[in-house]
């Protein structure tokens, strides 16, 4: 047993970087960055750091108290500038409400805190501008977006395809992300239904930046956009008094039309209202030479149409094919196998993989707060294009969207 333990104890990297994480929020998703963090060393070996759960910072002493005894945080506090002074913390991971997002990067960055920031980047394009300001004005800190849906094995495939040319030019897609976590009338309002806390969008926001910026990364940038909105259960229940009911602020359903800088053109809907789905993305791409297609309710596979096969009897060669991606992730990914299928958490805990990776090899992240000020752009875009009824040009980060016909 002591000669067990001995080289269990040789085998660690003595190099290893330590990295202690602040937590900024104790939600549905505080909870799964920190069993991303925790599950490092179990999904790869080695781990790029060791990452310890250090603070947290909550809304009520009850709650950080709370975090503290159930994930194991060594302290807590009501107050995120407090947490983002400290000298012995390396990283910031805010997973707060969209309103607190600029406020806690800034104050992370001043000083000189690494940052993982939760989605959308913030409520508006101005914001998204001074955010990546500041994120350009710090190089030394790394920071990245948790656009975790990027990290997937069939749509890292994907990438690859379509970089190395095998749908050729490509013509049209059609994306979606879909649920119906708020198809019950009697779900009460909360923060994601009102705009001073969520921003204009609700769908558009909540779901439509994670594959506007699927889109970006698999196919390019947009260059204009044209939205069509709804509202379909335009009151509910007050949270805390549900006899009274209050006004939806924000939209069920967001469609867009859009057209990307390289010529492609396509839809995108995104609806918090889809009866029948539990969390649906699907990705659709065609072009000259191949197709490819992607479902998350089977997230295994990635199928891809080769349209250089030989056409013929009985179909020859052509058709969809489905390959195999599951969990197969480079290495230093071991366990479980590359065999064993893949679910929700993996993404996440992969997309944190990248960004500690890079913090400890102090390399550039990505996607980072320009990519999430980029999505950004394209959501202020389609929020000028639903009140104009027009065609509007996606801004850079120096103008204001406009319409274009």
């Amino acid at each position: 047993m002591i000669e067990t333990l001995r080289l269990g104890r040789l085998r660690e990297p003595s190099a290893m970087k330590t990295l202690r994480v602040g937590m900024v929020g104790y939600g549905f998703m505080g909870k799964v960055h920190g069993h991303a963090y925790r599950s490092l060393p179990f999904y790869y070996d080695p781990p790029p750091a060791k990452v310890v759960l250090a603070g947290v910072a909550t809304n009520t002493e009850a709650s950080w108290r709370r975090a503290v005894d159930e994930w194991g945080y060594e302290f807590g506090t009501t107050d995120f500038h407090e947490l983002c002074a400290r000298d012995d913390i390396d990283i910031i991971d805010c997973c707060t409400p969209n309103h607190l997002h600029r406020e806690v990067l800034l104050a992370a960055l001043e000083h000189g805190k690494h940052v993982y920031m939760d989605k959308p980047l913030c409520l508006s394009l101005e914001e998204a501008r001074e955010m990546a300001a500041c994120a350009k004005a710090h190089p030394e800190c790394i920071t990245q977006m948790t656009f975790n849906y990027r990290f997937i094995p069939a749509i890292l495939r994907a990438k690859e395809l379509v970089e190395a040319g095998a749908l050729g030019q490509v013509y049209s897609a059609r994306v979606c992300y879909l649920h119906a976590g708020y198809v019950s009338p009697e779900r009460p309002i909360t923060w994601r239904l009102e705009t001073d806390k969520s921003g204009r969008g609700g769908a558009l926001f909540d779901l439509g930046s994670h594959v506007i910026d699927l889109t970006r990364y698999l196919l390019g940038e947009f260059a204009e956009v044209q939205e069509l909105a709804e509202t379909f259960i335009k009151e509910r229940p007050l949270k805390n008094d549900p006899s009274r009911k209050g006004r939806v602020e924000v939209d069920d359903v967001s469609l867009l039309l859009f057209r990307l800088a390289n010529g492609a053109v396509g839809t995108l809907e995104s609806s918090r209202m889809a009866m029948g789905v539990q969390d649906e993305i699907r990705f659709e791409a065609h072009g000259s030479k191949g197709a490819i297609r992607f479902n998350l309710m089977q997230p295994n596979y990635l199928e891809y149409y080769d349209g250089t096969l030989p056409e013929g009897t009985y179909g020859a060669d052509r058709g969809f094919k489905f390959i195999e991606c599951v969990a197969r992730y480079p290495k230093p990914a071991s366990l479980p196998g590359p065999k064993n299928t893949i679910g929700w958490e993996r993404f996440h805990v992969h997309c944190i993989h990248n960004f500690i990776s890079c913090v400890a090899e102090n390399r550039p992240a990505r996607p980072d707060i320009l990519d999430g000020a980029r999505v950004q752009a394209v959501m202020e875009a389609a929020l000028e294009s639903r009140r104009t009824r027009a065609w509007t040009r996606v801004p850079d980060l120096q103008e204001s969207a406009s319409t274009t016909r």
